[in-house]
């Protein structure tokens, strides 16, 4: 297994700490506000590489953070804190605001089929945890205070910038409104705040009454679950600069060294070449695909289509692409049951080697820096080859725990949506194509004629039908029609 590690910008060998263990901590939402299709791009990719080692046969533990304090407007240290902001907004309070779009998050993993997390931790349910961590990094002599609170001094780390190869005088010149003036560094950041008295969400401290920063929160929280050294940490490309390099920081402060081995940051998905905002209008959410009538596993579908480091270019017309290509591989896994379900398993299989030969790069796409688009093409490939259809049936529901599209659901719920009892006769599609009633009348008409052996009346409706496209054969009691 090869990964991306952003510490060495370069494909590195996987080595797990733990032989056949994989923990996983990845940055969440801050429940300030809805997370749209941009955020959800992310959670898709992170739970393709939850999906990927599980395939591969490793035990997983993903522990994902949720941000309800601490993270000012900035991104840094200036700023009103969002879980206020929000507050302020809708007019409810800050544990209101974070329960309501906690709720709205998990509604868009459960659409997008994204499997949840071992451990979904909450920042304000961890406070004890955050002060306990801030102790160690001031025993240890990483801190100062200002009229903020207490600060990070990254002087007293000299790798600080090598993680996301910033220019530190480039970096910040001009581009924050410095609110404290007795920092030491622009880029020293806060580890607890002290000087917002009216700040609603407040806790005792050491320090002082106040609250966490922001980058606390994740070296307290994914130390908690998966101990002082764990294997992955992932998050999205705006994390580099500030956030991930302050919790590198935080960990050296604290621990002497790193908390993750490989740091895994995705791009992001972009509506018709513009980040997605409000103020442009293009804030659409899981939800608002499925209100228009999408299956929001389109959208998955859609992102495994784009390796995590490359991004997405999402627009209506991609995702009408995206619908129409998931539709048709539901057909054909909903064809391939239909058939193995009507004559048996095929006797006339290939050689084992052959199909192991799918299998095995289907295997080397996932160790690839598990690169879903490279997997699905394949997926398509064996649609085509020489494969029995037992074969195929049997490689692309096994797939289908990397890809999550929920193939065998949809084949069974075919069968079910697309069953049609008519007055004489049951009809039974194999294909996706509904039935008018006029066409059901011509079916029973022709079922009629054939009890009253009136054989050319029921040839002439077949013929009929068949004008229209549409394929009979009689079996078993039941008419089965396929649209040609």
């Amino acid at each position: 297994m090869k990964l991306y590690n952003t510490l060495t910008r370069k494909l590195d060998d996987f080595k797990p700490i733990k032989p056949n263990f994989v923990g996983i901590y990845s940055c969440g939402p801050t429940v300030y506000w809805n997370q749209h299709i941009g955020n959800m791009y992310a959670y898709v990719q992170w739970d393709s590489l939850v999906r990927t080692f599980r395939y591969l046969g490793f035990k997983v533990k993903w522990v994902m953070n949720i941000t309800d304090v601490g993270h000012l407007t900035s991104d840094e240290d200036s700023g009103e804190d969002k879980m206020e902001k929000g507050a302020k907004r809708e007019g409810l309070s800050v544990w209101k605001i974070a329960d309501k779009y906690i709720q709205q998050f998990k509604e868009s993993l459960s659409a997008l089929n994204i499997t949840p997390p071992d451990v979904m931790c909450r920042a304000t349910e961890h406070i004890q945890e955050q002060i306990d961590l801030i102790k160690k990094i001031e025993l240890n002599g990483f801190t100062y205070h200002t009229q903020t609170g207490l600060v990070f001094d990254t002087s007293k780390f000299s790798a600080y910038a090598e993680f996301s190869h910033l220019n530190l005088d480039q970096q910040y010149a001009g581009a924050r409104v410095e609110v404290d003036s007795e920092k030491k560094k622009p880029w020293d950041f806060l580890l607890w705040v002290t000087n917002q008295p009216n700040h609603i969400m407040q806790w005792d401290s050491p320090w002082g009454k106040g609250f966490p920063g922001w980058h606390i929160e994740c070296t307290a929280m994914s130390t908690k679950y998966l101990g002082e050294q764990f294997d992955i940490h992932t998050g999205g490309k705006e994390h580099i600069p500030v956030h991930h390099t302050n919790e590198i920081a935080q960990a050296y402060g604290a621990f002497g060294r790193q908390t993750a081995n490989y740091w895994l940051h995705n791009e992001w998905l972009m509506f018709d070449g513009q980040k997605i905002s409000k103020s442009l209008g293009n804030n659409v959410l899981v939800g608002d695909l499925i209100n228009k009538g999408y299956n929001p596993l389109t959208l998955r579908y859609l992102v495994l289509n784009s390796h995590y480091r490359t991004g997405l270019n999402f627009s209506w017309k991609s995702l009408e692409g995206a619908q129409t290509a998931l539709n048709r591989l539901y057909d054909i896994v909903s064809e391939l049951k239909q058939r193995l379900d009507l004559n048996g398993e095929n006797k006339n299989l290939s050689e084992p080697e052959e199909e192991k030969k799918w299998q095995q790069k289907f295997v080397e796409a996932l160790e690839n820096d598990f690169n879903m688009p490279q997997a699905l093409a394949l997926a398509w490939e064996l649609i085509k080859s020489n494969l029995s259809d037992q074969e195929k049936y049997a490689l692309l529901l096994d797939w289908d725990q990397v890809f999550g599209l929920n193939l065998a659901q949809n084949a069974k719920l075919k069968i079910q949506n697309f069953e049609y009892q008519a007055e004489k006769s049951k009809v039974l599609i194999i294909s996706r194509s509904k039935l008018t009633q006029d066409l059901l009348k011509l079916i029973d008409e022709r079922e009629l004629a054939r009890q009253a052996k009136n054989f050319s009346k029921a040839d002439q409706i077949r013929q009929d039908l068949e004008s229209q496209g549409f394929k009979l054969k009689d079996q078993e009691g039941k008419i089965l029609i396929n649209k040609k």
